[in-house]
Protein backbone atom coordinates (compact mmCIF):
# COMPACT_ATOMS: atom_id res chain seq x y z
CA UNK A 1 0.00 0.00 0.00
CA UNK A 2 1.12 3.08 -0.98
CA UNK A 3 -0.15 6.50 1.36
CA UNK A 4 0.18 10.18 0.25
CA UNK A 5 -0.78 12.46 2.65
CA UNK A 6 -1.41 16.53 2.40
CA UNK A 7 -1.80 18.94 4.78
CA UNK A 8 -5.38 19.08 5.85
CA UNK A 9 -7.14 18.69 9.10
CA UNK A 10 -9.50 16.04 10.26
CA UNK A 11 -11.21 17.33 13.39
CA UNK A 12 -12.80 20.15 11.73
CA UNK A 13 -15.53 21.09 14.01
CA UNK A 14 -19.02 19.62 12.96
CA UNK A 15 -21.08 21.95 10.13
CA UNK A 16 -24.50 21.05 9.00
CA UNK A 17 -24.42 22.52 5.54
CA UNK A 18 -21.67 23.74 2.98
CA UNK A 19 -21.10 27.82 2.39
CA UNK A 20 -24.19 30.01 0.87
CA UNK A 21 -22.11 30.57 -2.75
CA UNK A 22 -24.07 27.57 -5.58
CA UNK A 23 -20.57 26.10 -7.28
CA UNK A 24 -21.13 25.73 -11.00
CA UNK A 25 -20.25 22.21 -10.53
CA UNK A 26 -23.81 20.18 -10.76
CA UNK A 27 -25.43 23.36 -13.62
CA UNK A 28 -26.79 22.48 -16.62
CA UNK A 29 -25.14 23.79 -19.70
CA UNK A 30 -28.55 26.10 -19.85
CA UNK A 31 -27.80 27.14 -16.39
CA UNK A 32 -23.92 27.89 -16.91
CA UNK A 33 -24.51 29.79 -20.45
CA UNK A 34 -27.27 32.07 -18.30
CA UNK A 35 -24.50 32.49 -15.49
CA UNK A 36 -21.66 33.76 -17.81
CA UNK A 37 -24.04 35.77 -19.94
CA UNK A 38 -24.84 37.16 -16.50
CA UNK A 39 -21.45 38.07 -15.60
CA UNK A 40 -21.78 40.24 -19.16
CA UNK A 41 -19.71 37.67 -21.13
CA UNK A 42 -21.22 36.10 -24.13
CA UNK A 43 -23.64 32.84 -24.43
CA UNK A 44 -20.91 30.56 -26.39
CA UNK A 45 -18.57 31.17 -23.28
CA UNK A 46 -21.58 28.83 -21.11
CA UNK A 47 -20.48 25.70 -23.95
CA UNK A 48 -16.77 26.52 -23.47
CA UNK A 49 -17.21 26.31 -19.47
CA UNK A 50 -19.14 23.03 -19.78
CA UNK A 51 -16.98 21.31 -21.40
CA UNK A 52 -14.29 22.47 -19.28
CA UNK A 53 -15.62 21.51 -16.21
CA UNK A 54 -17.28 17.88 -16.84
CA UNK A 55 -15.23 16.90 -19.34
CA UNK A 56 -11.36 18.02 -18.69
CA UNK A 57 -12.41 18.29 -14.90
CA UNK A 58 -11.29 21.95 -14.14
CA UNK A 59 -11.14 22.92 -10.44
CA UNK A 60 -10.77 26.57 -10.94
CA UNK A 61 -11.97 28.88 -13.85
CA UNK A 62 -7.73 30.29 -13.86
CA UNK A 63 -7.86 26.93 -15.64
CA UNK A 64 -10.22 27.69 -18.68
CA UNK A 65 -7.46 29.14 -20.66
CA UNK A 66 -9.91 29.81 -23.54
CA UNK A 67 -11.16 32.53 -21.55
CA UNK A 68 -9.96 36.35 -21.42
CA UNK A 69 -7.15 36.38 -18.67
CA UNK A 70 -8.52 39.73 -17.45
CA UNK A 71 -11.76 37.82 -16.66
CA UNK A 72 -9.96 34.40 -15.28
CA UNK A 73 -8.40 36.88 -12.75
CA UNK A 74 -11.75 39.10 -11.83
CA UNK A 75 -13.65 35.59 -11.23
CA UNK A 76 -10.77 34.11 -9.19
CA UNK A 77 -12.96 33.61 -6.40
CA UNK A 78 -15.58 31.90 -7.85
CA UNK A 79 -16.30 28.42 -6.46
CA UNK A 80 -16.47 25.49 -9.47
CA UNK A 81 -16.96 23.42 -6.58
CA UNK A 82 -14.30 21.10 -6.59
CA UNK A 83 -12.70 19.22 -3.63
CA UNK A 84 -8.97 18.86 -2.21
CA UNK A 85 -7.15 15.45 -2.11
CA UNK A 86 -6.41 14.72 1.28
CA UNK A 87 -5.48 11.34 1.38
CA UNK A 88 -4.97 8.48 -0.95
CA UNK A 89 -4.00 5.07 -0.45
CA UNK A 90 -3.20 2.54 -3.22
CA UNK A 91 -4.32 -1.28 -2.60
CA UNK A 92 -1.92 -3.97 -4.68
CA UNK A 93 -4.59 -4.49 -6.64
CA UNK A 94 -4.90 -1.26 -8.13
CA UNK A 95 -7.64 -0.18 -6.01
CA UNK A 96 -6.98 3.64 -5.39
CA UNK A 97 -8.98 4.87 -2.17
CA UNK A 98 -9.11 8.66 -1.47
CA UNK A 99 -10.18 10.98 1.46
CA UNK A 100 -11.18 14.19 0.16
CA UNK A 101 -11.82 17.79 2.02
CA UNK A 102 -14.59 19.64 1.60
CA UNK A 103 -15.26 23.54 1.40
CA UNK A 104 -16.00 23.30 4.77
CA UNK A 105 -13.37 21.02 5.89
CA UNK A 106 -15.39 18.12 6.35
CA UNK A 107 -13.79 14.93 5.20
CA UNK A 108 -15.31 12.19 2.67
CA UNK A 109 -14.36 9.17 1.51
CA UNK A 110 -14.36 7.76 -2.34
CA UNK A 111 -12.75 4.51 -4.00
CA UNK A 112 -11.59 4.26 -7.49
CA UNK A 113 -11.54 0.67 -8.54
CA UNK A 114 -10.56 -0.54 -11.88
CA UNK A 115 -10.69 -3.32 -14.08
CA UNK A 116 -9.43 -4.05 -17.50
CA UNK A 117 -13.10 -3.13 -19.31
CA UNK A 118 -14.20 -0.71 -16.27
CA UNK A 119 -13.46 2.14 -13.87
CA UNK A 120 -15.65 1.72 -10.71
CA UNK A 121 -16.86 4.96 -8.58
CA UNK A 122 -18.18 4.39 -5.08
CA UNK A 123 -19.52 7.39 -4.15
CA UNK A 124 -20.28 8.43 -0.33
CA UNK A 125 -23.75 10.51 -0.06
CA UNK A 126 -23.52 11.68 3.41
CA UNK A 127 -20.44 12.93 5.85
CA UNK A 128 -20.86 10.00 8.37
CA UNK A 129 -24.19 8.02 8.60
CA UNK A 130 -26.90 8.05 11.05
CA UNK A 131 -27.95 4.30 10.82
CA UNK A 132 -24.75 2.60 13.23
CA UNK A 133 -25.16 -0.63 11.14
CA UNK A 134 -23.07 -3.24 14.02
CA UNK A 135 -20.63 -3.73 11.72
CA UNK A 136 -19.92 -1.11 9.64
CA UNK A 137 -17.16 1.85 10.39
CA UNK A 138 -18.96 4.40 8.72
CA UNK A 139 -21.78 4.25 11.46
CA UNK A 140 -19.46 4.07 14.74
CA UNK A 141 -18.08 7.72 13.48
CA UNK A 142 -21.42 9.14 13.76
CA UNK A 143 -23.33 12.01 11.28
CA UNK A 144 -22.00 14.83 10.17
CA UNK A 145 -24.50 16.16 7.36
CA UNK A 146 -25.68 15.39 4.16
CA UNK A 147 -23.57 15.49 0.67
CA UNK A 148 -24.49 18.62 -2.05
CA UNK A 149 -24.58 17.57 -5.34
CA UNK A 150 -21.72 19.12 -6.50
CA UNK A 151 -19.98 17.21 -3.58
CA UNK A 152 -21.07 14.11 -5.06
CA UNK A 153 -19.98 14.93 -8.76
CA UNK A 154 -17.02 15.86 -7.56
CA UNK A 155 -15.68 12.45 -6.09
CA UNK A 156 -16.07 10.91 -9.71
CA UNK A 157 -14.45 14.14 -11.37
CA UNK A 158 -11.65 13.69 -8.80
CA UNK A 159 -11.45 9.73 -9.51
CA UNK A 160 -11.81 9.98 -13.44
CA UNK A 161 -9.01 13.04 -13.46
CA UNK A 162 -6.25 10.43 -11.09
CA UNK A 163 -6.91 7.93 -13.01
CA UNK A 164 -6.67 9.50 -16.41
CA UNK A 165 -9.54 7.14 -17.87
CA UNK A 166 -12.95 7.82 -18.61
CA UNK A 167 -15.21 6.30 -15.31
CA UNK A 168 -18.05 3.65 -16.61
CA UNK A 169 -19.79 2.68 -13.25
CA UNK A 170 -21.11 4.27 -10.16
CA UNK A 171 -21.77 2.55 -7.40
CA UNK A 172 -23.65 4.91 -4.29
CA UNK A 173 -21.89 2.14 -1.69
CA UNK A 174 -19.75 4.81 0.44
CA UNK A 175 -20.00 6.79 3.13
CA UNK A 176 -24.10 7.48 3.82
CA UNK A 177 -27.25 6.02 3.85
CA UNK A 178 -28.66 7.27 0.12
CA UNK A 179 -32.03 7.58 0.65
CA UNK A 180 -31.86 9.77 3.19
CA UNK A 181 -30.28 12.61 0.96
CA UNK A 182 -32.36 11.45 -1.83
CA UNK A 183 -33.27 14.83 -3.25
CA UNK A 184 -29.52 15.64 -3.47
CA UNK A 185 -28.56 12.32 -4.66
CA UNK A 186 -31.06 12.03 -7.52
CA UNK A 187 -30.10 15.65 -8.84
CA UNK A 188 -25.76 14.53 -8.76
CA UNK A 189 -27.42 11.30 -10.10
CA UNK A 190 -29.17 13.22 -12.94
CA UNK A 191 -26.19 15.52 -13.56
CA UNK A 192 -23.93 12.43 -13.88
CA UNK A 193 -26.08 10.36 -16.42
CA UNK A 194 -26.28 13.77 -18.71
CA UNK A 195 -23.24 15.92 -18.24
CA UNK A 196 -20.74 13.61 -17.07
CA UNK A 197 -22.17 10.87 -19.61
CA UNK A 198 -22.78 7.51 -17.31
CA UNK A 199 -25.37 5.63 -18.40
CA UNK A 200 -28.27 5.21 -15.96
CA UNK A 201 -27.93 1.32 -15.87
CA UNK A 202 -24.38 1.46 -14.80
CA UNK A 203 -25.62 3.54 -11.90
CA UNK A 204 -26.49 1.26 -8.44
CA UNK A 205 -28.04 3.11 -5.35
CA UNK A 206 -27.37 1.17 -2.27
CA UNK A 207 -30.06 1.71 0.12
CA UNK A 208 -30.20 -0.41 3.48
CA UNK A 209 -34.26 0.62 3.52
CA UNK A 210 -36.17 3.67 4.74
CA UNK A 211 -39.63 3.52 4.89
CA UNK A 212 -41.79 4.78 1.74
CA UNK A 213 -38.38 5.96 0.13
CA UNK A 214 -37.89 2.80 -2.58
CA UNK A 215 -41.42 3.42 -3.03
CA UNK A 216 -40.61 6.92 -3.90
CA UNK A 217 -37.36 6.11 -5.77
CA UNK A 218 -39.60 3.76 -8.52
CA UNK A 219 -41.60 6.78 -8.84
CA UNK A 220 -38.88 8.67 -10.40
CA UNK A 221 -38.82 6.00 -13.70
CA UNK A 222 -34.88 5.23 -13.42
CA UNK A 223 -33.05 2.72 -15.18
CA UNK A 224 -30.31 1.97 -12.42
CA UNK A 225 -30.28 -0.42 -10.05
CA UNK A 226 -31.04 -0.44 -6.46
CA UNK A 227 -28.72 -2.90 -4.09
CA UNK A 228 -30.85 -3.30 -1.05
CA UNK A 229 -28.17 -4.10 2.23
CA UNK A 230 -30.22 -6.74 3.87
CA UNK A 231 -27.40 -8.95 5.75
CA UNK A 232 -30.48 -10.98 7.52
CA UNK A 233 -32.65 -13.65 7.22
CA UNK A 234 -34.92 -12.40 9.69
CA UNK A 235 -35.76 -9.67 11.37
CA UNK A 236 -34.56 -9.98 15.26
CA UNK A 237 -30.82 -10.81 13.55
CA UNK A 238 -31.39 -7.99 11.45
CA UNK A 239 -32.63 -5.37 14.43
CA UNK A 240 -29.21 -6.61 16.05
CA UNK A 241 -27.02 -5.61 12.92
CA UNK A 242 -28.92 -3.13 11.85
CA UNK A 243 -30.59 -0.88 14.08
CA UNK A 244 -33.01 1.53 12.06
CA UNK A 245 -34.33 -2.20 11.43
CA UNK A 246 -36.84 -1.64 14.75
CA UNK A 247 -38.58 0.65 13.03
CA UNK A 248 -38.56 -0.42 9.53
CA UNK A 249 -39.22 -3.82 9.57
CA UNK A 250 -38.28 -6.68 7.32
CA UNK A 251 -42.16 -7.52 6.23
CA UNK A 252 -42.61 -4.02 4.90
CA UNK A 253 -39.06 -3.49 3.90
CA UNK A 254 -40.01 -6.85 1.34
CA UNK A 255 -43.40 -5.57 0.27
CA UNK A 256 -42.15 -2.11 -0.67
CA UNK A 257 -39.40 -3.82 -2.35
CA UNK A 258 -41.35 -5.94 -4.32
CA UNK A 259 -43.57 -2.87 -5.58
CA UNK A 260 -40.27 -1.40 -6.53
CA UNK A 261 -39.89 -4.27 -8.83
CA UNK A 262 -43.73 -4.31 -10.02
CA UNK A 263 -43.31 -0.56 -10.59
CA UNK A 264 -40.17 -0.22 -12.73
CA UNK A 265 -39.45 -3.84 -14.41
CA UNK A 266 -36.34 -3.82 -12.41
CA UNK A 267 -34.66 -6.27 -10.91
CA UNK A 268 -33.13 -5.90 -7.14
CA UNK A 269 -29.88 -6.77 -5.86
CA UNK A 270 -29.41 -7.76 -2.11
CA UNK A 271 -26.00 -7.06 -0.37
CA UNK A 272 -25.99 -9.71 2.04
CA UNK A 273 -22.42 -9.65 4.46
CA UNK A 274 -21.25 -12.33 5.55
CA UNK A 275 -20.17 -12.55 9.44
CA UNK A 276 -18.76 -15.69 10.36
CA UNK A 277 -21.23 -17.73 12.69
CA UNK A 278 -23.70 -15.01 12.78
CA UNK A 279 -25.81 -14.78 9.89
CA UNK A 280 -23.90 -17.49 7.66
CA UNK A 281 -25.39 -20.80 8.94
CA UNK A 282 -27.52 -23.02 6.21
CA UNK A 283 -30.35 -22.27 8.48
CA UNK A 284 -29.91 -18.14 7.22
CA UNK A 285 -29.31 -19.64 3.39
CA UNK A 286 -32.59 -21.17 3.49
CA UNK A 287 -34.41 -18.42 5.41
CA UNK A 288 -33.32 -15.79 2.64
CA UNK A 289 -34.40 -18.35 0.13
CA UNK A 290 -37.68 -18.24 1.46
CA UNK A 291 -37.97 -14.81 2.02
CA UNK A 292 -36.56 -13.85 -1.81
CA UNK A 293 -38.86 -16.52 -3.41
CA UNK A 294 -41.21 -15.25 -6.39
CA UNK A 295 -39.72 -12.14 -7.66
CA UNK A 296 -36.54 -10.60 -9.62
CA UNK A 297 -33.73 -10.63 -7.48
CA UNK A 298 -30.32 -11.20 -7.32
CA UNK A 299 -27.80 -11.98 -4.20
CA UNK A 300 -24.67 -10.33 -4.01
CA UNK A 301 -22.61 -11.99 -0.91
CA UNK A 302 -20.13 -10.02 0.65
CA UNK A 303 -17.52 -11.94 2.83
CA UNK A 304 -16.76 -9.18 5.69
CA UNK A 305 -13.83 -7.51 6.07
CA UNK A 306 -12.84 -6.77 9.61
CA UNK A 307 -12.85 -3.80 11.02
CA UNK A 308 -11.16 -2.60 14.66
CA UNK A 309 -13.99 -1.62 17.06
CA UNK A 310 -15.95 -5.10 16.61
CA UNK A 311 -15.78 -8.44 16.60
CA UNK A 312 -17.15 -10.08 13.87
CA UNK A 313 -15.07 -12.23 11.70
CA UNK A 314 -14.75 -13.46 7.64
CA UNK A 315 -15.95 -16.89 7.15
CA UNK A 316 -14.00 -19.28 5.94
CA UNK A 317 -14.10 -20.08 2.19
CA UNK A 318 -16.36 -23.29 2.97
CA UNK A 319 -19.22 -21.56 4.53
CA UNK A 320 -19.51 -19.32 1.91
CA UNK A 321 -19.44 -21.42 -0.83
CA UNK A 322 -22.25 -23.94 1.63
CA UNK A 323 -24.43 -20.78 1.94
CA UNK A 324 -23.81 -20.11 -2.28
CA UNK A 325 -24.53 -23.37 -2.86
CA UNK A 326 -27.95 -23.21 -0.62
CA UNK A 327 -29.04 -20.50 -2.80
CA UNK A 328 -28.39 -21.53 -6.16
CA UNK A 329 -30.45 -25.07 -5.44
CA UNK A 330 -33.54 -22.75 -4.38
CA UNK A 331 -33.02 -21.18 -7.48
CA UNK A 332 -32.01 -17.86 -5.94
CA UNK A 333 -29.52 -16.12 -8.55
CA UNK A 334 -26.51 -15.12 -6.37
CA UNK A 335 -22.95 -14.70 -6.27
CA UNK A 336 -19.81 -13.89 -4.35
CA UNK A 337 -18.76 -10.27 -4.45
CA UNK A 338 -14.91 -10.57 -3.18
CA UNK A 339 -13.91 -6.91 -1.80
CA UNK A 340 -11.26 -4.59 -3.54
CA UNK A 341 -8.51 -2.89 -1.54
CA UNK A 342 -8.59 -5.08 1.53
CA UNK A 343 -4.95 -3.37 2.20
CA UNK A 344 -5.75 0.54 1.66
CA UNK A 345 -8.68 -0.05 4.87
CA UNK A 346 -11.21 -0.34 1.76
CA UNK A 347 -13.96 -0.94 4.22
CA UNK A 348 -16.32 1.99 4.24
CA UNK A 349 -15.31 4.60 6.68
CA UNK A 350 -11.97 2.25 7.64
CA UNK A 351 -9.41 5.05 6.49
CA UNK A 352 -10.98 8.36 7.40
CA UNK A 353 -11.78 6.35 10.93
CA UNK A 354 -7.56 5.48 11.08
CA UNK A 355 -6.52 8.82 9.58
CA UNK A 356 -8.33 10.68 12.76
CA UNK A 357 -6.70 8.36 15.18
CA UNK A 358 -3.23 9.13 13.36
CA UNK A 359 -4.25 12.72 13.24
CA UNK A 360 -5.58 12.71 17.53
CA UNK A 361 -2.23 10.98 18.15
CA UNK A 362 -0.32 13.19 16.73
CA UNK A 363 -1.52 16.59 18.07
Amino acid sequence: MSLSPQASNLNSPVISSPGSASPLLGRSLESLTAWVQAQGQPAYRGKQLYQWIYQKGARSLSEVTVFPKAWRQEMAETSIGRSIQHYRAIASDGTIKYLLQLEDGQIIETVGIPTAKRLTVCVSSQVGCPLACDFCATGKGGFQRHLQPHEIIDQVLTVQNDFQRRVSHIVFMGMGEPLLNLDNVLQALHCLNKDVGIAQRQITVSTVGIAKRIRQLAKEELQITLAVSLHASNQPLREKLIPSALRYRLPDLMEECREYVKLTGRRITFEYILLAGVNDRPEHAHELANLLRGFQTHVNLIPYNPISEVDYQRPKSRQINDFLAILEQANIAASVRHSRGLDADAACGQLRASRQLTSSEGS
